[in-house]
């Protein structure tokens, strides 16, 4: 996507706006902050909330994903990889890193800079559990484990153990100094992977909609900007520990998001609830065909109901699940008509067609 398609994300506060906001808006107490990363997806938001706050940040990264972004922000240029010498002899209060998948990487940045800051927040993933296969699953679950723990190829099948061990080397490296996050689908303006946005632009679109099994199935997922401000918040709180960041266990169906979906684009759509035994036999695969839902049943059979009361009582908030959706279409505007009529995740329109003339004549 061009960048000039991706204005949007710069038209939030800078840290100069954030000056001129009420006192009442802003931090009682500034902090400095370092973030390994941060012109992605979740980063982008954390700036921003972090400049809202009125705090001063650092961007370390190697300057190749959209360097255009915040001009007023200091940018160290290295590779978490290869080259930290940019962060030798500084000084942070915290250290925000949504950029950790290798274990050794974490080890090298958190050992390089526990002299030098007093909080370490990492951003994990829900994925670092052996299986979601309970309801009401907490932080105290197994965790998922590798059989070789040196490997550094993030696959679907490494990329949970690997970010379990980047807990733990974070730990190691910063005792009882760590934050550790793990979010499930995050969501909202921002996001290029297409997983929850195929849902508001398919329903936009209207007509029969291919929906996933029945509407009462449990899902789960947060907004960007809600994870961005519990962030935010354990930083401004030096809250340590490690927290669930998702949507309510049992609050969100996929029913409700799509029946959302069509309130909010008024659309015409009608849903054809397709059983998981009918979908399988068309190769119609959840999560990737079917964004946001997996079958409850087996190592899933706790998908959608994960808990976050330890984030809910340290201060997670949810907004309406609405606006999301409404934002979420308000960002595909932003996008080239070839980007639009092509997205990453779910059913092309020809394949939904074909699916869907199969259930009728079956």
């Amino acid at each position: 996507m061009p960048h000039t398609r991706r204005s949007f994300l710069a038209t939030s506060l800078t840290a100069a706006a954030a000056a001129a906001l009420p006192a009442d808006l802003r931090a009682v107490a500034p902090l400095k902050v370092l973030i390994i990363g941060g012109t992605g997806f979740l980063g982008p938001h954390v700036v921003r909330r972090l400049q809202e706050r009125g705090h001063a940040v650092t961007l370390f990264n190697r300057g190749r994903t959209n360097p255009q972004l915040f001009p007023d922000v200091e940018k160290l240029r290295g590779d978490r990889k290869t080259d930290l010498k940019a962060l030798e002899g500084r000084k942070w209060d915290v250290v925000i890193d949504p950029s950790a998948y290798i274990p050794a990487d974490v080890t090298a940045s958190a050992t390089l800079l526990a002299p030098s800051v007093r909080h370490y927040l990492l951003i994990s993933t829900i994925s670092v559990y052996a299986a979601l296969d309970k309801p009401g699953l907490d932080e105290s679950a197994p965790l998922a484990t590798l059989k070789d723990p040196t490997v550094t190829q993030v696959t679907g099948e490494t990329y949970g153990g690997l970010k379990a061990l980047c807990e733990q080397a974070a730990e190691k490296a910063m005792p009882g100094r760590t934050t550790v996050i793990r979010p499930g689908l995050i969501v909202g303006p921002g996001d290029t992977t297409d997983r929850f946005t195929y849902w508001p632009v398919r329903v936009a679109r209207g007509g029969e909609v291919l929906a996933p099994n029945k509407p009462s199935d449990f899902v789960q997922c947060i907004d960007v900007r809600d994870l961005a401000n519990f962030v935010v918040h354990c930083v401004e709180g030096t809250i340590t520990g490690i927290y669930n960041a998702d949507a309510p266990q049992g609050s969100l169906t996929i029913g409700r998001l799509l029946d959302t979906c069509k309130q909010v684009s008024k659309s015409d759509a009608t849903f054809v609830w397709l059983p998981k035994d009918f979908m399988e036999a068309q190769k119609v695969r959840p999560w990737s065909d079917m964004p946001v839902w997996l079958p409850a049943e087996g190592e899933t059979a706790g998908e959608g109901q994960v808990s976050v009361k330890a984030a809910m009582a340290r201060g997670l908030t949810h907004r309406p699940l609405a606006e999301t959706v409404r934002d979420t279409l308000a960002y595909v505007e932003t996008w080239p008509a070839e980007r639009k009529a092509k997205l990453k995740a779910g059913l092309s329109p020809e394949r939904e067609a074909e699916v869907l003339a199969a259930w009728k004549k079956r």
